[in-house]
């Protein structure tokens, strides 16, 4: 497998300033890269692709030694690599009929990532008799402590660097990882991800869930609503191009970076928890950018608009957007790769309406009237409707691992 470890660096003040100064000179490449490519086609109709770009880096570094010079060659052309796919996923959109969204130049705070190869512009554990710290080598930049929590594994191919606020951190990808497979446990176990409760599960899962299936909603972002509309305030108060308008912008950004790491290590620790628990794991095969997605407006032809319910959707998609359920599944299908179970996705339609109860089935709308409740119309089965939902999941991924198997 390819895994990725990502560590903090401690960087001296020094370290600091030339890791600055090595984004800002990887992203003066990317956008004169861009404009090459840009006037070309405007003035000529003709188009530059990335080995065009690449073969020109060597007179690049040459013309200016003190500047392009000082970093690595690989990973300038990673950067080149960046905007080339950047330029791919654009003429795949304009080919599907997708709004095309052209590659922009990149602002000061729109660049924060630089991928160096390891053993040519990077080297992990740089230092390895050191008694207590793991250092980090880059080059122009020197060895960087690096704060590692955990052992890494395989061999190590690609480092990143990654600007994120104040923190710099290390992202190390590793190919030739071993798996490390969990015992069985002889348990399956459906997730129906949720609003009001973050995730229920078909059956109740010791230090996962509640004794009804319910793994609580965190809500990370609600409880931040004060502090960011605060820090939100302090930024509306202040003048454009003032030092006080960028530290206020800088509030805001850590309020949402907290909110984040909050989510990721919410979605680690109920990822890890399930994959411990089951050996086959269903979820719904979700369309979280359609489900957020505004309702159209609703004219009545007098140049007035009929109510399309924008406020509640709104609402709606807050919760989901909190949540986190994409990050969550995510991490779910990593961990479960890394310890050998088994994670199927299914059409989520129609899950809280189908009666679970034996010989019956029966799909109505009528059969949830609440958010809460589910009452078949035809046969009387009562239980909670996210419960309900779970134990469908569960039922169709075990029928689509059944039919894949047999």
């Amino acid at each position: 497998m390819r895994r990725s470890f990502r560590f903090l660096l401690r960087p001296t003040a020094r370290q600091r300033i030339m890791l600055t100064a090595m984004l800002d000179d990887h992203r003066a490449l990317y956008n004169a890269a861009l404009e090459e490519r840009r006037e070309a086609w405007r003035r000529c109709k003709v188009g530059i692709r990335y080995g065009d770009q690449s073969a020109q880096l060597k007179e690049i570094r040459a013309a200016d030694p003190d500047g392009q010079g000082r970093w690595s060659f690989t990973s300038q052309q990673q950067t080149l690599r960046r905007l080339n796919k950047a330029f791919e996923a654009f003429f795949r959109r304009v080919r599907n009929g997708q709004t095309p969204g052209y590659p922009r130049f990149k602002g000061r705070g729109w660049f924060d990532t630089v991928a160096l190869v390891e053993g040519d512009g990077a080297r992990w554990d740089s230092q390895p008799h050191h008694p207590s710290a793991t250092f980090v080598r880059l080059q122009g930049v020197g060895h960087v402590r690096t704060h590692r929590h955990r052992p890494i594994c395989g061999r190590v191919k690609q480092i990143d660097i990654k600007r994120e606020g104040v923190r710099w951190y290390v992202i190390v990808s590793c190919d030739d990882v071993p798996p490390v497979p969990l015992p069985a446990t002889g348990r399956e176990v459906g997730v129906d991800l949720g609003v009001t409760h973050f995730a229920t599960t078909s059956t109740p899962l010791t230090g996962v869930s509640d004794q009804a299936g319910h793994i609580p909603h965190p809500r990370y972002r609600r409880s931040a609503e004060e502090r960011l509309a605060a820090a939100q305030r302090a930024y509306a108060r202040t003048k454009q191009g003032s030092g006080r308008r960028r530290a206020a912008a800088k509030k805001i950004g850590a309020v949402h970076r907290k909110i984040a790491r909050q989510r990721t290590d919410h979605a680690h620790k109920i990822a890890l928890g399930l994959v411990r628990a089951a050996d086959v794991i269903v979820v719904e095969d979700l369309k979280i950018a359609n489900m957020v997605r505004s309702p159209a407006p609703r004219p009545n032809g007098d140049g007035t608009f009929a109510a399309n319910g924008a406020v509640a959707k709104a609402a709606l998609n807050s919760g989901i957007l909190d949540a986190g359920w994409g990050v969550f599944l995510s991490i779910l299908a990593d961990k479960a790769e890394s310890a050998g179970r088994v994670v199927i996705s299914v059409d989520p339609r129609n899950t809280s309406r189908t009666c679970p109860a034996p010989g019956c089935g029966y799909v109505s709308v009528e059969n949830r009237r609440t958010q809460a409740d589910f009452v078949c119309v035809r046969c009387g089965h009562t239980a909670n409707a996210d419960i309900v939902a779970a134990s469908n999941i569960m039922r169709a991924g075990l029928v689509l691992r059944n039919a894949y198997t047999a």
